[in-house]
C-alpha cells in the first residue's frame, strides 16, 4: 500500500493582494459599473491596488483581500463623494430650481432623460420665494394663480339671506358658464362683494355722486380732479380710489353685508319696494379652492418638476470631472473601505492555532478603526462643504468688503494741487 502525501497542496494564500493592479481585470470586478467608460477611472482604480498594498504593509506580511475588492472599493469611494458633493449642491440650487424641469432615472442614478444640472451654476430665480408671493398675491387680490371668477345674485323683496355657495353650485352646472366643472364639491372662497350702479357721472362727479366731494382732502366744490384740473399727489388718488370703492360697496347703495360660511347677510333686508331697476343684483368675486399639487392646464405652474432635493437632475459626477482634491479624498477613502472588508475577512478567524500556541488577527480592530475613518472623512467634507455655499461665500465677499473699507478708511487722503 503506497505512503499517503500528507503535506500541503500549497504553502500560499490562494487569496492575497497583489503588489499592482490589472486595468485588465477592473471592469469584470465592479458592482454596478458606473465608470467602466472612464479609461482614467480604470487607471485609477488601478493604482489604487498599489496604495493599499503599501499603506496595509503587504509587501511585509499577507493581505487576505483580492485586488477585485479594491476595484469595488474604489468605486463606491467615488460614489461616495459624488453623493455628498451633489448632497451640498442641492443646498445651493433647491430655492432656484422649485419647479423646474426634473428628469427620470435609471437603477444606477443616471439621467435616462432629461438634462445633468448637477455642475450647473443656477440663474437665482428665488423660484422659491416667488411661489411664496403668488400665494400672497392671490390673498391679497393683486394677482396670484387662482383664477378669480365672478357671479351674481338676483334681489329678492324681504330677503335678507343669500346662499353664494348654492349659487355658484348651480351656475357651475351651466355648460355656458366660464367656471362650470370648476366648483363641484369645493367650497369656494368670497373675495369681494359689489353692486353695479349707473356710472356715467362717476368721472366728472368722483365718489361721492356730486354731492359735497371732497377731491383733493379739502372742500373746492362739487366735482372731481378730472373736472377741476388740479394736480394732486399720486398718494391722494390712491386714497381717493381706496374711499371710492368703499363708497360703492355701502353708501350708495345704503347697505353693508356680513359674511358667514359663504351666506350673504345684507342690512337693512331689501324691501319689496326698495329695489331700484339699477341695482336688482349684487355681484360677488370667487376662487375655488384647489389642491396644493394640483396643475392649472392654462398655463405651466411647475407642479410636476422639481420639488423637493430627490427629483433634482443630479446624477453622478462624471469622473473627469473631479478635480486633484476630490481624487485624494477617494483614495483615503477606499483605503479605509479595503481596511473594513479585510477587518471582516480576518474576523471570521479570530485565532489561527500554531505549534504549542495560536496566533490572534486583528479584525474587529480593522473594522472598527475603518468605519471611524470613513465617519472622520465624511464629516471632514461636509464641513469644507457647508463652509463653501453660496451663503457663505457671500457672507465672505461682505466680510472682505467692509475690512478692506476699514483699511482704506485709516489711509490719508492726498492734498490735491491745483
Amino acid at each position: 500500500m503506497p505512503v499517503p502525501n500528507l503535506g500541503p497542496e500549497s504553502t500560499v494564500s490562494t487569496a492575497v493582494l497583489t503588489a499592482t493592479g490589472s486595468t485588465n481585470d477592473v471592469v469584470s470586478a465592479l458592482p454596478f459599473g458606473i465608470y467602466t467608460g472612464s479609461a482614467d477611472f480604470i487607471s485609477g482604480a488601478t493604482d489604487q491596488v498599489a496604495y493599499v498594498y503599501k499603506k496595509l504593509g503587504g509587501d511585509v506580511l499577507d493581505i487576505e483581500i483580492k485586488a477585485a475588492n479594491v476595484y469595488a472599493a474604489y468605486e463606491e469611494a467615488v460614489l461616495e463623494y459624488s453623493y455628498i458633493i451633489n448632497s451640498h449642491q442641492a443646498k445651493n440650487v433647491l430655492s432656484d430650481m422649485l419647479g423646474a424641469s426634473t428628469g427620470t432615472f435609471d437603477e444606477d442614478g443616471q439621467l435616462i432623460s432629461g438634462s445633468d444640472a448637477s455642475r450647473d451654476f443656477p440663474n437665482f430665480g428665488f423660484s422659491y420665494a416667488r411661489r411664496v408671493a403668488e400665494g400672497i398675491s392671490t390673498e391679497a387680490g393683486v394677482g396670484g394663480f387662482l383664477t378669480e371668477y365672478s357671479a351674481s345674485i338676483t334681489l329678492v323683496g324681504n330677503q335678507q339671506k343669500y346662499d353664494l355657495q348654492g349659487a355658484v353650485q348651480t351656475a357651475s352646472l351651466v355648460a355656458s358658464s366660464n367656471f362650470a366643472g370648476k366648483v363641484e364639491n369645493k367650497k369656494v372662497l368670497i373675495r369681494r362683494v359689489y353692486y353695479k350702479s349707473p356710472n356715467a357721472t362717476w368721472r366728472f362727479f368722483g365718489r361721492y355722486g356730486g354731492l359735497n366731494a371732497v377731491g383733493n382732502l379739502s372742500t373746492y366744490g362739487q366735482y372731481a380732479d378730472d373736472s377741476t384740473f388740479e394736480v394732486v399727489p399720486v398718494w391722494q388718488n390712491k386714497l381717493q380710489a381706496m374711499n371710492y370703492e368703499d363708497n360703492i360697496n355701502t353708501r350708495y347703495s345704503h347697505y353693508s353685508y356680513e359674511l358667514v360660511n359663504n351666506y350673504l347677510k345684507l342690512y337693512p333686508p331689501p324691501t319689496s319696494g326698495s329695489i331700484a331697476s339699477s341695482f336688482d343684483k349684487v355681484w360677488f368675486s370667487f376662487t375655488v379652492d384647489e389642491d396644493a399639487n394640483v396643475v392649472d392646464n392654462t398655463r405651466l405652474r411647475g407642479v410636476e418638476g422639481v420639488n423637493n432635493a430627490n427629483t433634482l437632475p443630479f446624477e453622478n459626477l462624471p469622473y473627469a470631472n473631479i478635480n486633484s482634491m476630490g481624487k485624494q479624498w477617494i483614495r483615503r477613502f477606499g483605503l479605509a473601505l479595503c481596511k473594513e472588508i479585510l477587518g471582516q475577512i480576518r474576523s471570521k478567524f479570530a485565532t489561527i492555532p500554531i505549534p504549542n500556541d495560536s496566533v490572534t488577527l486583528n479584525g474587529p480592530t480593522l473594522v472598527t478603526n475603518s468605519r471611524e475613518e470613513q465617519d472622520k472623512l465624511r464629516e471632514e467634507l461636509k464641513t469644507w462643504l457647508d463652509e463653501l455655499t453660496y451663503e457663505k461665500l457671500a457672507e465672505s465677499d461682505a466680510a472682505i468688503v467692509e475690512n478692506v473699507g476699514t483699511l482704506f478708511s485709516n489711509v490719508p487722503l492726498p492734498i490735491y494741487v491745483g
